[in-house]
Protein backbone atom coordinates (compact mmCIF):
# COMPACT_ATOMS: atom_id res chain seq x y z
CA UNK A 1 0.00 0.00 0.00
CA UNK A 2 0.81 3.32 -0.67
CA UNK A 3 0.41 4.72 3.03
CA UNK A 4 2.96 2.22 4.07
CA UNK A 5 5.43 3.77 1.45
CA UNK A 6 4.82 7.03 2.71
CA UNK A 7 5.23 5.57 6.39
CA UNK A 8 8.93 4.09 5.57
CA UNK A 9 10.34 7.19 4.31
CA UNK A 10 12.63 9.31 6.28
CA UNK A 11 11.21 11.79 8.39
CA UNK A 12 12.30 14.71 6.01
CA UNK A 13 10.54 13.22 3.40
CA UNK A 14 7.61 12.67 4.77
CA UNK A 15 7.39 16.50 6.12
CA UNK A 16 8.00 16.99 2.60
CA UNK A 17 4.10 15.44 1.54
CA UNK A 18 2.78 18.39 3.65
CA UNK A 19 3.78 20.70 1.15
CA UNK A 20 2.02 21.83 -2.01
CA UNK A 21 4.51 24.53 -3.35
CA UNK A 22 4.67 26.74 -6.38
CA UNK A 23 7.12 26.81 -9.11
CA UNK A 24 8.96 30.01 -9.98
CA UNK A 25 9.27 29.93 -13.73
CA UNK A 26 8.60 27.85 -17.06
CA UNK A 27 11.63 25.47 -17.16
CA UNK A 28 13.34 22.75 -14.72
CA UNK A 29 16.13 25.01 -14.31
CA UNK A 30 18.71 24.42 -11.65
CA UNK A 31 16.72 27.03 -8.90
CA UNK A 32 14.07 24.79 -9.25
CA UNK A 33 15.89 21.63 -9.45
CA UNK A 34 17.49 22.86 -5.84
CA UNK A 35 13.96 23.20 -4.12
CA UNK A 36 12.13 20.35 -5.51
CA UNK A 37 14.93 18.21 -4.61
CA UNK A 38 15.10 19.95 -1.38
CA UNK A 39 11.52 19.98 -0.26
CA UNK A 40 10.36 16.54 -2.10
CA UNK A 41 7.13 17.79 -1.81
CA UNK A 42 3.53 15.75 -1.85
CA UNK A 43 2.27 18.42 -4.59
CA UNK A 44 2.76 20.62 -7.03
CA UNK A 45 0.75 23.66 -8.44
CA UNK A 46 1.06 25.24 -11.76
CA UNK A 47 0.09 29.38 -12.32
CA UNK A 48 -0.02 31.28 -15.82
CA UNK A 49 3.32 32.22 -14.56
CA UNK A 50 4.82 28.70 -15.38
CA UNK A 51 2.87 27.91 -19.05
CA UNK A 52 4.25 28.72 -22.20
CA UNK A 53 3.19 26.10 -24.91
CA UNK A 54 1.11 22.77 -24.09
CA UNK A 55 4.42 20.67 -24.85
CA UNK A 56 6.43 23.09 -22.57
CA UNK A 57 3.99 22.57 -19.88
CA UNK A 58 3.91 18.52 -20.33
CA UNK A 59 7.20 18.47 -20.25
CA UNK A 60 7.57 20.54 -17.31
CA UNK A 61 5.77 18.16 -15.17
CA UNK A 62 7.14 15.05 -16.60
CA UNK A 63 10.33 16.44 -15.29
CA UNK A 64 9.05 17.58 -11.82
CA UNK A 65 7.19 14.00 -11.45
CA UNK A 66 11.28 12.13 -11.96
CA UNK A 67 12.87 14.35 -9.38
CA UNK A 68 10.27 13.29 -5.84
CA UNK A 69 10.62 9.46 -5.18
CA UNK A 70 6.63 9.59 -4.20
CA UNK A 71 4.12 10.79 -6.95
CA UNK A 72 3.17 13.85 -6.74
CA UNK A 73 -0.10 15.75 -7.02
CA UNK A 74 0.38 18.01 -9.19
CA UNK A 75 -2.96 20.57 -8.97
CA UNK A 76 -4.44 23.72 -10.63
CA UNK A 77 -6.77 26.19 -10.09
CA UNK A 78 -8.46 25.77 -13.89
CA UNK A 79 -12.11 27.28 -12.77
CA UNK A 80 -13.01 29.03 -16.10
CA UNK A 81 -13.55 32.62 -16.32
CA UNK A 82 -11.15 35.16 -14.34
CA UNK A 83 -9.20 32.10 -12.76
CA UNK A 84 -8.16 30.17 -15.98
CA UNK A 85 -4.18 29.19 -15.80
CA UNK A 86 -4.22 27.75 -19.61
CA UNK A 87 -5.69 30.83 -21.26
CA UNK A 88 -2.35 31.23 -23.42
CA UNK A 89 -2.39 27.87 -24.67
CA UNK A 90 -6.59 26.74 -24.81
CA UNK A 91 -9.43 28.73 -25.49
CA UNK A 92 -10.64 30.76 -22.42
CA UNK A 93 -13.10 28.95 -20.41
CA UNK A 94 -16.66 30.16 -19.27
CA UNK A 95 -17.10 31.14 -15.84
CA UNK A 96 -19.39 29.25 -13.32
CA UNK A 97 -21.62 32.44 -12.89
CA UNK A 98 -22.27 32.66 -17.16
CA UNK A 99 -23.37 28.98 -17.05
CA UNK A 100 -25.64 29.53 -13.91
CA UNK A 101 -27.23 32.30 -15.29
CA UNK A 102 -28.19 30.46 -18.78
CA UNK A 103 -29.55 27.96 -16.35
CA UNK A 104 -27.22 25.31 -18.69
CA UNK A 105 -26.36 22.25 -16.24
CA UNK A 106 -24.96 20.39 -19.48
CA UNK A 107 -22.70 23.24 -19.92
CA UNK A 108 -21.65 22.35 -16.38
CA UNK A 109 -20.97 19.07 -16.94
CA UNK A 110 -19.31 19.75 -20.18
CA UNK A 111 -16.85 22.27 -18.81
CA UNK A 112 -16.18 19.36 -16.07
CA UNK A 113 -15.30 17.05 -18.84
CA UNK A 114 -13.28 19.10 -20.98
CA UNK A 115 -11.37 20.13 -18.36
CA UNK A 116 -10.63 16.74 -16.73
CA UNK A 117 -9.12 15.74 -20.19
CA UNK A 118 -7.36 18.43 -20.88
CA UNK A 119 -5.71 18.43 -17.81
CA UNK A 120 -4.90 14.60 -17.78
CA UNK A 121 -3.34 15.25 -21.04
CA UNK A 122 -1.21 18.37 -19.65
CA UNK A 123 0.14 15.89 -16.42
CA UNK A 124 -1.99 17.17 -14.30
CA UNK A 125 -4.37 15.10 -11.76
CA UNK A 126 -5.91 17.38 -9.30
CA UNK A 127 -8.24 20.89 -10.05
CA UNK A 128 -8.92 22.79 -7.46
CA UNK A 129 -12.61 23.44 -8.24
CA UNK A 130 -15.15 23.93 -8.38
CA UNK A 131 -15.87 27.08 -5.78
CA UNK A 132 -18.37 26.22 -3.72
CA UNK A 133 -19.47 30.16 -2.53
CA UNK A 134 -23.25 31.04 -2.21
CA UNK A 135 -23.57 34.54 -4.27
CA UNK A 136 -26.99 36.08 -3.50
CA UNK A 137 -27.44 39.63 -4.86
CA UNK A 138 -26.53 41.34 -1.97
CA UNK A 139 -23.50 39.45 -1.55
CA UNK A 140 -22.70 40.70 -5.55
CA UNK A 141 -22.37 43.76 -4.12
CA UNK A 142 -19.05 42.24 -2.22
CA UNK A 143 -15.65 42.96 -3.19
CA UNK A 144 -14.05 39.72 -2.47
CA UNK A 145 -13.29 38.25 -6.24
CA UNK A 146 -16.08 35.84 -5.60
CA UNK A 147 -18.23 37.26 -7.98
CA UNK A 148 -18.13 35.47 -11.22
CA UNK A 149 -16.72 32.41 -9.98
CA UNK A 150 -19.90 31.03 -7.96
CA UNK A 151 -22.58 28.72 -9.65
CA UNK A 152 -25.04 29.74 -7.94
CA UNK A 153 -27.39 32.47 -5.48
CA UNK A 154 -29.21 29.46 -2.96
CA UNK A 155 -27.46 26.01 -1.50
CA UNK A 156 -29.30 24.32 -3.71
CA UNK A 157 -27.89 25.51 -6.78
CA UNK A 158 -24.77 25.21 -6.18
CA UNK A 159 -24.92 22.03 -5.17
CA UNK A 160 -26.83 21.06 -8.35
CA UNK A 161 -24.10 23.05 -10.66
CA UNK A 162 -21.08 21.56 -8.50
CA UNK A 163 -22.22 17.87 -8.83
CA UNK A 164 -22.67 17.95 -12.35
CA UNK A 165 -19.63 19.16 -12.70
CA UNK A 166 -17.30 17.30 -10.45
CA UNK A 167 -19.25 13.96 -12.52
CA UNK A 168 -17.59 15.39 -15.60
CA UNK A 169 -14.29 16.62 -14.25
CA UNK A 170 -13.82 13.83 -12.36
CA UNK A 171 -15.00 11.20 -15.06
CA UNK A 172 -12.29 12.33 -16.80
CA UNK A 173 -9.66 10.66 -13.95
CA UNK A 174 -9.23 14.25 -12.64
CA UNK A 175 -9.97 15.02 -9.34
CA UNK A 176 -11.69 18.20 -7.73
CA UNK A 177 -11.35 19.79 -4.93
CA UNK A 178 -14.08 21.94 -3.40
CA UNK A 179 -13.31 25.53 -2.09
CA UNK A 180 -13.42 27.88 0.17
CA UNK A 181 -14.72 25.85 3.08
CA UNK A 182 -16.84 26.76 5.21
CA UNK A 183 -17.99 29.45 2.92
CA UNK A 184 -16.15 33.10 2.24
CA UNK A 185 -19.23 34.18 -0.16
CA UNK A 186 -20.43 36.62 3.01
CA UNK A 187 -16.89 38.11 3.34
CA UNK A 188 -16.59 41.71 2.55
CA UNK A 189 -12.54 41.75 1.37
CA UNK A 190 -10.48 39.65 -1.00
CA UNK A 191 -8.31 37.14 1.13
CA UNK A 192 -5.19 37.64 -1.35
CA UNK A 193 -5.17 41.19 0.62
CA UNK A 194 -6.86 40.48 3.79
CA UNK A 195 -8.95 38.23 5.88
CA UNK A 196 -12.65 38.47 4.95
CA UNK A 197 -14.83 38.25 8.14
CA UNK A 198 -17.50 36.45 7.62
CA UNK A 199 -20.35 36.74 10.72
CA UNK A 200 -22.42 34.11 10.32
CA UNK A 201 -23.80 32.04 12.90
CA UNK A 202 -22.61 28.47 13.28
CA UNK A 203 -26.88 27.74 12.24
CA UNK A 204 -26.50 29.62 9.56
CA UNK A 205 -23.67 28.63 8.34
CA UNK A 206 -25.09 25.30 8.38
CA UNK A 207 -27.99 26.22 6.63
CA UNK A 208 -26.71 28.25 3.78
CA UNK A 209 -23.05 28.12 2.84
CA UNK A 210 -22.13 24.75 4.62
CA UNK A 211 -25.71 23.14 3.35
CA UNK A 212 -24.10 22.28 -0.39
CA UNK A 213 -21.04 20.64 1.35
CA UNK A 214 -22.85 18.43 4.17
CA UNK A 215 -25.05 17.28 1.22
CA UNK A 216 -21.94 16.37 -0.85
CA UNK A 217 -19.67 14.35 2.22
CA UNK A 218 -23.44 12.66 2.84
CA UNK A 219 -23.76 10.77 -0.71
CA UNK A 220 -22.89 7.24 -0.68
CA UNK A 221 -20.37 7.88 -4.10
CA UNK A 222 -17.80 9.43 -1.73
CA UNK A 223 -16.86 11.75 -4.55
CA UNK A 224 -15.32 14.70 -2.09
CA UNK A 225 -11.91 13.15 -1.72
CA UNK A 226 -9.97 16.87 -1.17
CA UNK A 227 -11.45 20.23 0.70
CA UNK A 228 -9.58 23.04 0.66
CA UNK A 229 -10.35 25.60 3.39
CA UNK A 230 -10.29 28.97 3.56
CA UNK A 231 -8.93 32.43 5.08
CA UNK A 232 -11.26 33.64 6.25
CA UNK A 233 -12.36 34.77 9.65
CA UNK A 234 -15.98 33.37 11.72
CA UNK A 235 -16.22 35.79 14.88
CA UNK A 236 -19.32 34.17 15.64
CA UNK A 237 -18.59 30.55 15.67
CA UNK A 238 -15.37 30.72 16.92
CA UNK A 239 -13.27 34.19 18.61
CA UNK A 240 -10.64 33.76 21.50
CA UNK A 241 -12.70 35.60 24.14
CA UNK A 242 -9.97 35.49 26.60
CA UNK A 243 -7.96 37.73 24.61
CA UNK A 244 -8.76 41.53 25.30
CA UNK A 245 -10.09 42.85 22.48
CA UNK A 246 -10.90 39.11 20.94
CA UNK A 247 -8.26 37.30 18.54
CA UNK A 248 -9.70 35.86 15.25
CA UNK A 249 -7.87 33.14 13.75
CA UNK A 250 -8.74 32.50 9.87
CA UNK A 251 -9.69 29.10 9.10
CA UNK A 252 -7.29 27.55 7.73
CA UNK A 253 -5.47 27.51 10.17
CA UNK A 254 -8.13 27.05 13.32
CA UNK A 255 -8.62 23.57 14.91
CA UNK A 256 -12.28 24.37 15.53
CA UNK A 257 -12.83 25.00 11.76
CA UNK A 258 -10.76 22.58 10.47
CA UNK A 259 -10.72 19.29 12.99
CA UNK A 260 -13.82 20.19 15.18
CA UNK A 261 -16.49 21.61 12.11
CA UNK A 262 -15.04 19.76 9.30
CA UNK A 263 -13.92 16.29 10.36
CA UNK A 264 -15.75 15.99 13.76
CA UNK A 265 -19.00 17.58 13.10
CA UNK A 266 -19.66 17.62 9.49
CA UNK A 267 -17.86 13.53 9.26
CA UNK A 268 -15.21 14.59 6.72
CA UNK A 269 -12.77 11.52 6.44
CA UNK A 270 -10.26 12.48 3.19
CA UNK A 271 -7.65 15.11 2.18
CA UNK A 272 -7.57 18.55 3.79
CA UNK A 273 -5.92 21.43 2.26
CA UNK A 274 -4.95 25.62 2.97
CA UNK A 275 -5.19 28.35 0.39
CA UNK A 276 -2.08 29.59 -0.23
CA UNK A 277 -0.42 30.92 3.13
CA UNK A 278 1.43 33.32 1.36
CA UNK A 279 -2.06 34.86 0.93
CA UNK A 280 -2.42 38.52 2.35
CA UNK A 281 -4.86 37.44 5.37
CA UNK A 282 -2.10 35.07 6.51
CA UNK A 283 0.76 37.54 5.59
CA UNK A 284 -1.17 39.95 8.16
CA UNK A 285 -1.59 37.65 10.70
CA UNK A 286 1.57 35.79 11.16
CA UNK A 287 5.16 34.61 9.92
CA UNK A 288 4.81 31.44 7.16
CA UNK A 289 6.90 29.38 9.74
CA UNK A 290 4.02 29.95 12.54
CA UNK A 291 1.33 29.51 9.67
CA UNK A 292 3.12 26.36 8.52
CA UNK A 293 2.87 24.58 11.95
CA UNK A 294 -0.48 26.07 13.32
CA UNK A 295 -2.00 24.89 9.85
CA UNK A 296 -0.75 21.53 10.48
CA UNK A 297 -1.67 21.13 13.91
CA UNK A 298 -5.31 22.59 13.04
CA UNK A 299 -6.24 19.40 10.98
CA UNK A 300 -4.88 20.64 8.07
CA UNK A 301 -3.20 17.47 5.56
CA UNK A 302 -1.66 19.28 2.75
CA UNK A 303 -0.44 23.40 2.98
CA UNK A 304 -0.21 25.48 -0.19
CA UNK A 305 2.95 27.50 -0.50
CA UNK A 306 2.47 28.83 -4.09
CA UNK A 307 4.97 31.58 -5.07
CA UNK A 308 8.14 32.13 -2.94
CA UNK A 309 10.76 29.63 -2.73
CA UNK A 310 12.12 31.51 0.55
CA UNK A 311 9.14 31.22 2.07
CA UNK A 312 8.39 27.70 1.19
CA UNK A 313 11.72 26.46 2.11
CA UNK A 314 11.16 28.68 5.59
CA UNK A 315 7.75 26.83 5.64
CA UNK A 316 8.98 23.31 4.99
CA UNK A 317 11.76 23.79 7.65
CA UNK A 318 9.86 24.93 10.83
CA UNK A 319 7.03 22.35 10.46
CA UNK A 320 10.49 20.00 10.31
CA UNK A 321 12.21 21.69 13.07
CA UNK A 322 8.80 21.20 15.22
CA UNK A 323 8.97 17.21 13.71
CA UNK A 324 12.05 16.89 15.17
CA UNK A 325 10.84 18.82 18.44
CA UNK A 326 8.42 15.83 18.63
CA UNK A 327 6.24 18.88 18.77
CA UNK A 328 3.88 17.46 15.86
CA UNK A 329 1.96 14.13 17.47
CA UNK A 330 2.91 11.35 15.77
CA UNK A 331 -1.17 10.23 15.29
CA UNK A 332 -1.43 13.24 13.35
CA UNK A 333 2.03 13.22 10.87
CA UNK A 334 0.53 9.52 9.84
CA UNK A 335 -3.06 10.45 9.87
CA UNK A 336 -1.96 13.20 7.39
CA UNK A 337 0.24 11.15 5.57
CA UNK A 338 -2.62 7.69 5.31
CA UNK A 339 -4.87 10.98 4.01
CA UNK A 340 -2.30 11.86 1.52
CA UNK A 341 -1.72 8.21 0.54
CA UNK A 342 -5.72 7.37 -0.03
CA UNK A 343 -5.70 10.36 -2.97
CA UNK A 344 -3.05 9.68 -4.22
CA UNK A 345 -4.10 6.28 -4.55
CA UNK A 346 -6.72 7.50 -6.66
CA UNK A 347 -4.99 9.53 -9.13
CA UNK A 348 -4.85 8.03 -12.62
CA UNK A 349 -1.61 8.53 -15.42
CA UNK A 350 -1.90 10.30 -17.54
CA UNK A 351 -1.85 9.57 -21.15
CA UNK A 352 0.76 10.67 -23.70
CA UNK A 353 0.39 13.93 -25.09
CA UNK A 354 -1.47 14.40 -28.00
CA UNK A 355 -1.91 17.73 -30.10
CA UNK A 356 -4.28 17.06 -32.16
CA UNK A 357 -6.86 15.60 -29.33
CA UNK A 358 -5.74 19.15 -27.46
CA UNK A 359 -6.80 20.93 -30.11
CA UNK A 360 -10.13 18.84 -30.60
CA UNK A 361 -10.72 20.04 -26.46
CA UNK A 362 -9.89 23.41 -27.60
CA UNK A 363 -12.45 23.53 -30.17
CA UNK A 364 -15.60 22.12 -27.68
CA UNK A 365 -14.72 24.68 -25.37
CA UNK A 366 -15.00 27.50 -28.50
CA UNK A 367 -18.48 25.90 -28.87
CA UNK A 368 -19.47 26.25 -25.65
CA UNK A 369 -18.39 29.32 -25.24
CA UNK A 370 -20.72 30.40 -28.58
CA UNK A 371 -23.54 28.60 -26.95
CA UNK A 372 -23.17 30.68 -23.95
CA UNK A 373 -22.84 34.19 -25.74
CA UNK A 374 -19.16 33.95 -23.48
CA UNK A 375 -16.22 36.10 -24.41
CA UNK A 376 -13.19 36.28 -21.79
CA UNK A 377 -12.59 40.03 -21.40
CA UNK A 378 -9.81 40.47 -20.05
CA UNK A 379 -6.37 40.14 -21.35
CA UNK A 380 -4.30 37.11 -22.23
CA UNK A 381 -0.99 37.17 -20.16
Amino acid sequence: MLADTLYSLPLEQQIGQFFFIGLPGTELDDETRELITEIKPGGVIIFGRNVASPEQLRSLLDGVRELIPAPPLIGVDQEGGLVDRLRKIFTPMPSARTIRQHGDLAAARALGRITGEVLQLLGFNLNFAPVMSIMTDDRDLLSNGLYSRSFGRSPGEVLGYTTVYMRGLQGSGCLGCLKHFPGIGAGEVDSHEQMPVVRLSHDDLIAQDLAPYIELFQRRDDRVRCVMVSHGGFPNIDMKKEITGGLLEPASLNYNIVTELLREELGYQHLVLTDDLEMGAIARHCEIEDAAVLSFMAGEDMLLICATPEKIRRGYHSLLAAARADKLPKERVRGSLRHIAATKALVQPSPPFDRQRFQVLSDNVARLNEKLNYTYGGTIK
